[in-house]
């Protein structure tokens, strides 16, 4: 179906039902108290925010919201996000509300307590209705930006039958003082995501006070100069709520809606005011909040008429469910779409990893690590339609894009790339929405020095267990002459810092092959690809096992226990291989490490770690990077090649001998200790 033909056959999904206003009250009542209550009996939490938007999340959730509370993991269900994440009783209450198994009244009362699913910031769990982690303000726009992206080309690939469905935001003030929402939302408004819609909570007030103390920006202004529609409305009237979001749905942009709120609606004192924004109302001013909402029941009550109905909203859309799997059971793309969501990959490209192994091995040729990435991509993307890649505008340089990628744009959603432009942060959360929504092994590409700029969505990836591959070029002092400004150093060890999160640095074409082998099978985990812009030779062997699933592996040994252990990762390998070669002449017992990842290295078992470490022989580690990732392997003592400060500017082979990253070096540095142990 071209997009012509599907903007044309849009139409808006309200569904039907007969919620009266005094109903409609009753239902943002329960959410108000629910939220008051929940904060209170932690004695922690920010009742202000899901008292305000009560009434928007109502109309949102009996009217629109395409989901199913017995069956949360529908493929086809609209998704929404909580993007101001310390509102998270507002998603709690309607959570339980509506029935998801998972939350249940006592994980209500468990608000903010160890082991409750209810965490004072949502952490994803889509059975329970948790679609994505929250809480780094502007994040969950950006994510929701890459889930609404998601939904478009999954629709651009099996049509309206399989996939259609929107994309809901609910976002604050802080939300969009994030930089990062500038990023996701421009790029959203350039791919011109309809079905992607925006719940401005515009209340005016941040922890500080006024948002008028720092936040005076015309943001209907900013959104329609990104291509959005917009539309501003009183946040407490359900028939402008109501029209608002059947009319964002019509739209082909995405659709911004600015809802005039009050923080806390129906404290007596401290509604629109930041006292409740980020503390528990008190029970005096509980006590008058109950009365003003008309809802005198006790904490933790929610009256079986009011339940009933609300429960009637979380099975509203089985028929939508059951047509839906109907359709999916007679689809001839059912095959094709069950392997797309299925998440295993392994035995497709096993195939082409021995492949790509076998033909570097062959080739012995001495090529830089973001070009062998480069001819892995060009032999994997063909293979795993699953792969969706990209770059912040340095496609050339990263090698992320091949003869078989196809560029995702608005005319034409069913590519594998997307042009991300200069925006790492929204680069690298857009992928994490990508890997939420399902369907998707997202990759993209910068220069390992701008991971800073993308580090708290790669954070949230590990934190969220999800799997995402950042291409990381340009990875050291080798880079040259564009200087310490581009020449990441203490990248490496802040990176393996993350937990959960694993940073591969291969040595040569081989050691990318197996990296790229298990950074696509790591379901759990985000991988960040470590790679040279200059040129290293290929010092692996071709193998049937992937030893660098071993994290570090024994690459040469003279045999016995050694004398000497160098350690190294990616192009330094090379040079440590030097300095190895000179010792064997001098006939030392030396053994030669390859270290493409700590962090599974690490994950060995005691005896494996102990066995390579060796902790009797001299202990030397050789990377273009600080010390600090290093210790735990040489130990305190052990001798380090590497960088103590930042770069320089000149040529590559320059600066490696400025800053003492040599052969020579490494030998002299043994040397020393041989000589002090005689």
């Amino acid at each position: 179906m071209t997009n012509t033909t599907a903007l044309a056959q849009k139409k808006t999904s309200s569904i039907q039902n007969s919620f009266s206003q005094s109903q409609l009250k009753k239902m943002s009542g329960a959410i108000r108290a629910l939220s008051m209550d929940a904060v209170q009996k932690a004695n922690s939490g920010h009742p202000g925010m899901p008292m305000g938007m009560a009434d928007v999340a109502t109309v949102l959730y009996s009217s629109f919201l395409k989901f199913e509370a017995k069956y949360p993991t529908w493929p086809d269900r609209d998704r929404f996000v909580l993007s101001g994440g310390h509102g998270s009783m507002l998603l709690y209450s309607l959570n339980y509300l509506t029935g998801y198994e998972k939350i249940t009244i006592e994980e209500i009362k468990n608000f903010r307590k160890l082991g409750a699913i209810t965490a004072g910031h949502p952490e994803v769990e889509q059975d329970a209705g948790i679609e994505t982690t929250t809480g780094p303000l502007g994040q969950g726009i950006a994510t929701a930006v890459g889930m609404a992206l998601a939904e478009r080309i999954l629709n651009g690939r099996y049509g309206d039958d399989l996939v259609s469905h929107y994309t809901y935001v609910m976002c604050g003030d802080g939300d969009l003082m994030e930089g990062i929402s500038h990023e996701a939302c421009s790029l959203a408004g350039h791919q011109k995501l309809s079905k992607l819609i925006l719940l401005y909570d515009d209340n005016n007030i941040c922890i500080d006070g006024s948002t008028d103390l720092t936040f005076i920006d015309d943001t209907p202004a900013r959104f329609r100069a990104y291509g959005w529609d917009v539309q501003s409305i009183d946040g407490h009237d359900y028939a402008q709520i109501q029209e608002a979001i059947a009319k964002a749905q019509a739209t082909e942009t995405p659709s911004l809606i600015c809802c005039k709120t009050k923080i806390g609606f129906g404290a007596p004192t401290k509604e629109g005011t930041s006292s409740c924004h980020g503390s528990p109302l008190g029970e005096e001013e509980i006590k008058g909040a109950r009365k003003n909402i008309d809802w005198p029941y006790a904490a933790f009550e929610v009256p079986e008429d009011v339940l009933s109905l609300w429960r009637e909203v979380g099975k509203q859309n089985n028929d939508a469910l059951l047509s839906w799997q109907s359709r999916y059971n007679e689809s001839s793309d059912k095959q094709a779409f069950d392997t797309q969501l299925s998440g295993d990959y392994s035995d497709i490209i096993a195939p082409v990893i021995r492949e790509l192994k076998a033909e570097f091995a062959a080739k012995n040729a001495k090529e830089a690590t973001r070009k062998t990435s480069g001819a892995c991509l060009e032999k994997l993307i063909p293979a795993l339609n699953t792969l969706v890649g990209g770059s912040a505008d340095l496609a050339g340089s990263n090698k992320t894009k091949v003869a078989a990628s196809k560029v995702i744009d608005s005319n034409d959603y069913s590519g594998n790339y997307i042009n991300y432009g200069v925006r790492e942060h929204g680069m690298a959360a857009i992928m994490n929405g990508l890997a939420l929504h399902g369907g998707f092994v997202p990759y993209s590409g910068t220069f390992l020095q701008f991971a800073d700029y993308a580090r708290p969505a790669i954070r949230l990836a590990a934190l969220m267990k999800q799997r995402v591959i950042h291409v990381l070029t340009h990875d050291s002092i080798g880079l040259g002459e564009d200087g310490p400004t581009h020449q990441p150093v203490e990248h490496l060890s802040a990176l393996r810092a993350i937990p959960n999160c694993y940073t591969y640095r291969p040595c040569d074409g081989i050691e990318t092959a197996e990296s790229w082998e298990l950074s696509i099978n790591k379901k759990d985990a985000p991988s960040l690809l470590a790679l040279t812009r200059q040129g290293i030779p290929t010092l692996s062997d071709n193998r049937a096992e992937n030893k660098t699933a071993k994290g570090a592996y024994i690459l040469k040994e003279t045999g016995g226990k050694p004398e000497i252990t160098i350690f190294a990762s990616g192009s330094e390998v090379e040079i440590a291989h030097e300095a190895y070669e000179h010792f064997v002449s001098q006939s030392k017992a030396v053994r030669l490490v390859s270290v493409p990842c700590m962090d599974l290295f690490y994950e060995q078992d005691e005896d494996y770690i102990r066995e390579l470490v060796c902790n009797d022989s001299i202990k030397v580690a050789v990377e273009a990077g600080i010390r600090q990732s290093w210790d735990r392997i040489i130990g305190s003592h052990g001798i380090f090649i590497g960088m103590k400060g930042f770069g320089a500017s000149a040529p590559s082979p320059v600066l490696y001998e400025y800053f003492g990253i040599t052969s020579a070096n490494i030998i002299e540095s043994v040397e020393k200790v041989l000589s002090e142990k005689r």
